[in-house]
């Protein structure tokens, strides 16, 4: 039998570092979404511990009169019987989900709660309060069942956190009462309820 001849592949091999260097990278890359998976747990697991320890809160919710849902003109005042508004006519543009260090029209503010955004009202609260509704507002973006976090004058330290014809009142933060009304009543807004 004939011998073949031996065929010499054309290609050039990569040198060992090339395959090392992408294989440390693949590494780094898994572990960075490893960690970022296990602190969105623990962060969901956190809010939920709130959520159970803050329902006693909900006892001093305040239920408003339903002033309606109408749309009114863009731009034209509506003069709101409380302040601010739980409902009521409201512009046909509302205010997205986040956390603001401006304050936003109350036309548009509530037009975000009828979508069934709870929307939570701050002046000088401390760093941590700070901090922790920045997260919140982070975390729940929902066109329907999203956090707006907005600055109104006057408050102090006291948090106000408002949904459809609800309000709570915090002389100071309470995350676990703030967490337990952000889970009773987000994402139940009269125009289009997702919970």
């Amino acid at each position: 039998m004939a011998k073949q001849p031996l065929k010499y592949s054309s290609k050039p091999k990569p040198f060992p570092w090339v395959a090392t260097l992408i294989a440390a990278l693949a590494v780094v890359i898994l572990a960075g979404a490893g960690w970022a998976w296990w602190q969105s747990r623990q962060s969901v697991d956190t809010f939920q511990v709130l959520v159970t320890q803050g329902q006693p809160a909900l006892s001093k919710v305040q239920t408003g009169v339903d002033a309606g849902r109408t749309h009114v003109e863009q731009g034209r005042a509506v003069g709101y019987a409380s302040r601010p508004a739980t409902s009521g006519p409201h512009w046909p543009t509302w205010v997205n989900a986040g956390f603001y260090t401006e304050e936003r029209p109350a036309e548009t503010l509530v037009h975000s709660l009828e979508h069934g955004n709870v929307v939570i009202y701050y002046d000088q609260p401390d760093e941590t309060a700070l901090n922790t509704l920045k997260d919140w507002a982070g975390r729940f973006r929902g066109q329907w069942d999203g956090v707006v976090v907005v600055p109104y004058k006057g408050l102090g330290q006291n948090i106000l956190l408002t949904a459809w014809n609800k309000s709570l009142r915090q002389e100071r933060f309470d995350p676990a009462g703030a967490a337990a009304f952000i889970d009773a009543f987000r994402g139940r807004g009269p125009e289009n309820p997702v919970r």
